[in-house]
């Protein structure tokens, strides 16, 4: 199925709107609401050109929708709490449903609109209506995901409050719906949940932006390299828009939200890497012996807040029935439970979260798109609408910059000595406070738009001439020359060592330095496409030492040492790596050398190969990775691509990269299935973007989109680009007038109603 290619429905859509002019393009009568040109150009990029925000929120949705609609449909009936209903009760649906439906009240759907601008409201409720009238065009040809669905349904701009909100929670409550929907003092303690307190290993990306004193051409240079989710509503997807004299932005957004997140315009370049900072506390409620409703604060008992939801669910004999049920509230958000911190014994836990009330994403994505410079991209941050992100920017000008201004808890190390209660090693990336004294409560700072977090002035940031980077560490050693220092400890740590994917970046700008001293825009897009693993370029020849006379280790070291230490998709033994570093990292005592905060770059270093019980765990490490490849019938010589792909269409698209945790810059997460191999991917690189200028200040970018346009099997757009990724290619993003006329897929669509 094709839904923008027909020639057929193309002509029937222009004899529904109305005439053409001689050029071939559509008169647009001034009364219409919504007026808008969509140009899609080769691999489905579509570019959005309005007079009005209404319009362009008009075509971005028909333009998203052309290659999501099912995705965004979807989510939809997840934010009203209604996945039960269409897709049953299981797989977490009716906690979902609970969770969205307490949490995203009418109250807070109020608080949310009031914050807004009328630009944003323009463009919300020009958004519902394009989805609306794409639905009203395609109905009867969706794809086959969603094709007849009854859930596909026309939305409201409360739809979009909604959507717009649970992105926001999405590292922060939303990670427990389980947890909040199910919280009880009547609940078993077999009955509990565990919970994953910290964030899901693979979470990232990796950002490097490049300044006029290292630049080639004198004007900046900036990778942007989210690793974001391959399936789903976090899937990324290329647009561009322009409201002439006013805005004309390209880059991708989420599939379910109408800004770009990520991109660039003739001035600047932004992206984003999920940054250390914590986005929510815990509280310790010491509870009314006699009540376990009532937690004590200052000296006085408060009573929790039952929300009564209801939620439809399909009974045993298919018709829909509804269900009643309760969720507690205090004063510091929702109360959680989990089998580490049961609602028992005189005690529970709530959770406050630093972004459910902050309604300032609309306001600081419009400022993005409209940047000229890094202190323009400072400022627009500043407003406070990055939720859970470092920024790394570029400008044509050649300045480079980093900032973590993100949603924040207030707290210092003051409070956190004052209030903060210890909790086992493996619950060690929370922070616990008495919730009994309001001297624990985050501080309330009058320049901070969102009460109880951290106000922009107070978070870091750093411009230079010379470059930025961040992989996912803290803000600390965004430049190696120049580590930042001196900030609350929510924000991230200080002075400690570096994962090996950060080092790998590192290291590979130091090399590029010290061989070219100025830098091209090939030079980011290498880094990200030689596909070398720092890992094993830092300690395999240490590993290696173990195979000396040992038979046992033959094997699996034969593959390993005709290696070329990388994850090319002509690699052989890469993976052998792979499963050898998954137990190997975790040996206690595995570095010959520690790390050291004067050398950061470079360590910890060595194996500890003279330690007995480390060689010993080595052994057994390199065993175990043999073992577990050889019950996958995976051979240990096997070439990447054979065994690591997209499936796509009954073909097996080749697809390079592996897991930071075991050295690689660039990231693909994915899992070991017998008789395939690591087949079905589901994170690691997605949009990627490089974008630099030329001498003359013309902007210029490439980019890729490693999973596609969309997500649907039956799109022209489903594995085109991935295909092209495999292939180790890079597309021009036609961002000029000039640039998209000349394409030669160019296609036209006008819109009007």
């Amino acid at each position: 199925m094709v839904l923008v290619r027909s020639l057929a429905l193309f002509a029937l859509v222009v004899l529904m709107l109305g005439c053409t002019d001689g050029s071939g393009k559509q008169n647009v009568a001034d009364e219409a609401q919504y007026a808008v040109e969509l140009r899609w150009t080769s691999y489905g990029i579509p570019h959005v050109k309005a007079e009005d925000w209404g319009s362009l929120g008009f075509g971005f949705a028909y333009a998203t929708a052309t290659d999501a609609v099912c995705v965004i449909a979807k989510d939809v009936q997840m934010v009203n709490g209604n996945l039960s209903a269409h897709f049953g009760s299981g797989g977490g649906n009716l906690q979902s449903d609970i969770f969205h439906k307490a949490i995203l009240t009418e109250a807070k759907l109020v608080d949310y609109d009031a914050r807004q601008s009328a630009r944003a409201r323009q463009m919300n409720v020009g958004y519902a209506a394009g989805y609306n009238r794409f639905l009203q065009d395609h109905g009867d040809a969706l794809p086959q995901s969603c094709a007849g669905a009854e859930w596909v349904r026309p939305i409201t701009e409360a739809d979009l409050i909604r959507l717009a909100i649970g992105v926001g929670v999405r590292y922060g409550l939303g990670r427990f719906q389980k947890q909040i929907a199910e919280a009880s003092p009547d609940t078993q303690r077999a009955e509990l949940a565990q919970a994953q307190w910290a964030l899901p290993s693979g979470i990232g990306s990796n950002a490097v932006a490049i300044g006029r004193d290292l630049s080639a051409t004198g004007r900046g240079l900036l990778l942007g390299n989210p690793h974001y989710p391959w399936h789903g509503a976090s899937r990324f997807h290329m647009i561009h828009l322009t409201l002439p004299g006013e805005l004309d932005v390209m880059g991708a957004s989420l599939l379910t939200t109408n800004r770009v997140a990520i991109g660039f315009n003739k001035d600047i370049a932004w992206t984003h890497t999920v940054s250390t900072a914590k986005r929510f506390t815990l509280y310790r409620l010491t509870l009314n012996p006699e009540n376990p409703y009532e937690y004590l604060y200052d000296g006085a008992y408060r009573a929790m807040e039952k929300r009564s939801v209801t939620v439809s669910v399909p009974g045993d004999d298919g018709q829909l029935k509804t269900e009643p049920h309760e969720t507690y509230f205090t004063h510091f958000g929702p109360v959680v439970e989990s089998e580490a911190l049961p609602w028992k014994n005189g005690v529970a836990f709530a959770m406050r979260d630093a972004v459910i009330d902050n309604y300032l994403t609309a306001a600081t994505y419009d400022a993005l798109g409209k940047a000229t410079s890094t202190a323009d991209i400072e400022a627009a941050i500043s407003q406070q609408g990055v939720y859970w992100t470092n920024t790394v920017a570029a400008d044509r000008a050649g300045n480079a910059f980093y900032a973590d201004i993100s949603g924040t808890p207030n707290i210092d190390e003051s409070l956190l000595e004052r209030c903060q209660i210890g909790l086992p090693e493996s619950m060690s990336y929370l922070i616990l406070l008495r919730g009994d004294d309001s001297s624990c409560e985050w501080y309330d700072d009058p320049s901070s738009q969102v009460a109880g977090t951290l106000p922009a002035q107070k978070m870091p940031r750093l411009t230079r001439t010379d470059y930025v980077s961040n992989s996912n560490d803290s803000y600390w050693l965004s430049n190696a020359d120049a580590p930042l220092e001196g900030y609350s400890p929510v924000i991230g740590a200080e002075r400690t060592a570096r994962s090996l994917r950060t080092r790998a970046g590192l290291t590979q700008l130091a090399e590029l330095r010290a061989q070219k001293q100025k830098l091209a825009l090939e030079d980011l897009q290498g880094m990200l496409y030689n596909q070398r693993n720092y890992g094993a370029e830092l300690l395999l020849d240490d590993v290696l030492q173990l195979c000396e006379d040992d038979a046992e280790l033959q094997a699996v070291c034969r593959a390993l040492q005709n290696w070329d230490r990388t994850m090319l998709v002509d690699a052989k033994g890469g993976h052998v790596w792979r499963e050898f570093w998954r137990d190997a990292r975790r040996i206690d005592g595995l570095y010959a050398e520690a790390f050291d905060v004067a050398d950061p770059m470079h360590t910890p270093t060595g194996i500890n190969i003279a330690n007995v019980e480390v060689r010993a765990q080595l052994k057994q490490a390199l065993l175990g990775a043999a073992k577990r490849l050889s019950d996958a019938n995976i051979p240990l010589d096997a070439r990447l691509g054979d065994i690591q792909y997209a499936q796509r269409n009954g073909a097996n698209i080749p697809i390079p990269g592996g897991e930071g945790w075991a050295g690689m810059f660039s990231m693909i997460r994915t899992n070991l299935q017998p008789d395939k191999g690591y087949a079905g991917i589901f994170h690691g690189n997605s949009y990627i973007q490089a974008v630099g200028w030329e001498p003359s200040g013309a902007v210029k970018a490439q980019g890729m989109l490693t999973y596609s346009q969309s997500p649907e099997p039956d799109s022209p757009h489903y594995q085109d680009l991935t295909e092209l990724y495999a292939a180790g290619q890079w597309i021009d993003l036609p961002f000029t007038e000039e640039e998209i006329e000349r394409d030669t897929q160019l296609r036209t669509l006008l819109l009007r109603q």
